[in-house]
């Protein structure tokens, strides 16, 4: 039996999450359910295409994701189902799909047109549900859904390079339960402009140096206790391969984190400053 996971803006104060969990296991008994989230800032789908796009890959083949985030159907915003990457992804078509799959095609797309024999204001509930439990059950996405060639995209806001190769501009996408904050600026991106160059990263006011492979090297090396590196500022490339400005040890309850000590926030631009060094004048050796 294949995974079924569910994304979500619904929280856990209400009903919504239990509900739905309900209504895979009447249909599917030996459904196995798992929770990616369901803390998604609400309709924030930049927020759940950075998340999906982060951890998907990382359940076996054949995995189903349900998306709850801005799922209430209309002209405008369509119900898909989806083959990608050997996963299957039963959502609304609001452009979340292309900023997950950026870079990959999916082999099949259906637009969901059971809602004639489904009245509902709960879509995953109703419709999302009887689809990913339909594909769980090994059927044809065709079945319940007209095949179409494309879906809606949206286009996130993208890193900038000036024209001298010497600046690096992107912007925060991501702030995470931490407090954290997530750019657009790979590492891969960083090292292809940077090419080995001195830099310093821009946050407002705040400049960064250096850039840490692991939280804890803040505190290497030192003859100082880790804890008393708490509340530091650092630079980093994550685990998913972008840079983050952090707090050591950042506690939203206590020490703060970088969103709210630093004032960062979503959109917010991050600039990386490449410094070249001058040639040096062999004449004068």
């Amino acid at each position: 039996m294949n995974f079924i996971t569910l994304t979500t803006d619904f929280g856990t104060k209400d009903h919504f999450v239990g509900a739905v969990k309900g209504a895979i296991y009447s249909e599917l008994p030996e459904a196995k359910i798992v929770d990616i989230t369901h803390e998604i800032s609400p309709f924030n789908i930049t927020e759940t295409a950075y998340i999906l796009k982060h951890s998907y890959k990382s359940f076996p083949t054949g995995t189903i994701h349900i998306i709850g985030v801005d799922s209430e159907l209309s002209e405008d915003n369509k119900h898909i189902a989806l083959e990608l990457d050997d996963h299957y992804f039963v959502c609304p078509d609001n452009g979340i799909i292309s900023m997950i799959a950026n870079e990959i095609k999916p082999k099949r797309i259906v637009e969901i047109n059971i809602h004639d024999r489904v009245e509902s204001s709960f879509p995953v509930l109703d419709v999302f549900v009887q689809v990913a439990c339909f594909i769980a059950r090994g059927g044809n996405l065709t079945v319940i859904g007209k095949e179409i060639n494309s879906f809606k995209k949206i286009r996130e806001i993208q890193p900038i390079v000036n024209n001298t190769q010497n600046q690096l501009i992107g912007g925060i996408v991501y702030i995470d339960n931490y407090g954290n904050v997530i750019t657009n600026i790979s590492k891969k991106m960083f090292l292809d402009i940077g090419r080995g160059r001195d830099f310093r990263v821009v946050a407002k006011k705040h400049t960064f140096s250096k850039i840490f492979t692991k939280y804890n090297e803040i505190a290497s090396n030192s003859s100082y206790e880790n804890h008393q590196y708490d509340g530091h500022k650092l630079a980093i490339f994550n685990a998913a391969g972008f840079l983050e400005i952090a707090i050591y040890r950042s506690n939203l309850g206590s020490v703060g984190g970088a969103s709210s000590l630093l004032g960062l926030q979503y959109r917010d631009t991050i600039t990386v400053e490449f410094i070249d060094t001058p040639e040096q004048d062999y004449t004068k050796i």
